[in-house]
Parts: structure tokens; sequence; C-alpha cells
């Protein structure tokens, strides 16, 4: 399986660096700032729930669903991923310029991943029509697992089959690379808006969206269809699903 990755080269903060001081308090301010350093990489983000799947390399962090909105001058462009769906297709991430994309970094074995599929599926149902897409990473994976877990859920969006785990790397400077499940909002100019370390909610998903969506002029959210006033209406509705049943009815007499 072939990545193509180029992370984004920037300014970068240095996590080492200590301000200046007294000799008696040098060392013990850079030793505490390792340590936090530290602690950082294993945790992901505060709240977060370890997660392991094997040995020490497959440790990884559900963090507690903390949300980060970027405003227009501070995103920073998405590095040059890509990859292969489970069906076999070249996608990119510049392949979706011009529209919102919401990029969910996820795997089967992801307790929180599953609890938050219905979220992104209602999500993705609705936002179609105002420019949203949306594209998972599956990460750290067996691909046959991972194939009826997206069959199972009928999950109708792409994913990119990335069993090393290098798509999440890439962004390592905005979301911990152990961090999952983990989503990212990417404006039309491909551009980082919004950041969700662990499971995202409905109220938190589209309320990350509205904005770029109106920002965008994709049209007006509040206008959407809602998945679960269509559902409602239907079970409501036991007429139509019987004048349904009576014209199948006829059809085969």
């Amino acid at each position: 399986m072939l990545f193509s990755i180029r992370p984004r080269v920037g300014r970068r903060s240095d996590p080492g660096r200590t301000p200046r001081g007294a000799p008696g308090t040098t060392s013990r301010a850079r030793a505490l700032a390792v340590s936090a350093a530290a602690l950082l990489v294993l945790t992901g983000c505060a709240g977060g729930t370890e997660i392991q799947t094997g040995g020490e390399e497959d440790r990884f962090i559900s963090g507690d669903g903390s949300a980060t909105v970027f405003e227009a001058g501070d995103r920073v462009p998405v590095p040059e991923v890509g990859g292969t769906t489970f069906e076999g297709d070249e996608l990119a991430l510049a392949d979706y310029e011009g529209r919102i994309l919401v990029l969910n970094v996820w795997a089967s074995w992801c307790g929180p991943c599953r609890a938050e599929q219905p979220v992104l599926d209602e999500v993705f149902a609705e936002y179609g029509g105002l420019g949203v897409d949306f594209l998972g990473v599956n990460i750290k994976d067996n691909e046959t697992a991972a194939l009826a877990y997206t069959e199972n859920k009928g999950v109708e969006y792409p994913s990119l089959y990335d069993q090393p785990g290098e798509i999440p790397q890439a962004f390592r400077e905005t979301v911990p690379p152990r961090a999952i499940p983990s989503t990212l909002v990417i404006s039309p100019e491909g551009e980082i808006a919004a950041r969700v370390i662990g499971p995202t909610t409905y109220g938190q998903l589209t309320g990350l969206l509205d904005p770029l969506v109106v920002e965008y002029g994709f049209g007006d959210p509040q206008e959407r269809p809602r998945v679960s006033e269509q559902d409602s209406e239907t079970a409501d509705d036991p007429d139509e699903e019987g004048a349904s049943s009576e014209g199948s009815s006829e059809d085969g007499d």
C-alpha cells in the first residue's frame, strides 16, 4: 500500500525549550518540560482512555471529545496525503478542494469509534447537499475486519486503508497520532478549520460545520433535511406503509 505524504513545512514550537532563569532552576525546569511532553505523547489529550490492541506499540488513546476551532487567520494547510480505499480507488485530500471535508480516523476494534458511527452517518446524510464530504482513515486494523465493519454498519462514504497509520503521523502537529477516534474538519481551501480528539457528537459536529457552510456560501444549514425527523415521520405514518403494501399487492395481481 503506497501513501503520498509530505508533511507541512513551517515554523514549529519547541516543546523542550525552557525560559532562561537562575542556574539552580534551569535543569529542574527542563526536566519538568520533558516530562510534560512525554505525558502528552502518551495520553494524546486530557481525559483520555487508553486502548491497547497488542504490545507496547499498539497503545492508543481515546480522547474526551474536546473540540478546537481554528479561525480563518489561524488555519494551517493540510499535508499532501492520500491512499487507497477498500474498493481500490486512489484518493488524496487534494481531490476534495472546493468542498468541506470531514476526515475521521477510526478502527473496527475501537469501541468509541463504533459508538460515534451513527453520528457520522447522520451528519453525512444531512450535509451532502451543503458542500460537505466525508472520508475515513482506517488505521492499525485488519483489512477484512475493517471492510466487514463498513458493510455491517452501512457506511456510505469511503475510507482509506492505512494499516501503518502514516496519515495520522502526517497530522501529528495538530492531532496526536495515537488519538482514536479523531476528526478533522478541512476547509474548501485545504486548511484545518477544526479538530475533535475523541468521539464526536451530533451537536458538536454540526456546530463545527454550520459556520463553514455559511462562510463559503454552500447554503443555509438550518434548512437541511433532518434524518431524525424523517425517521420519526415514517414511524408515525402507518398509512404510508400500508399504502405501499397495497400497491405491491395490486402490482402482483
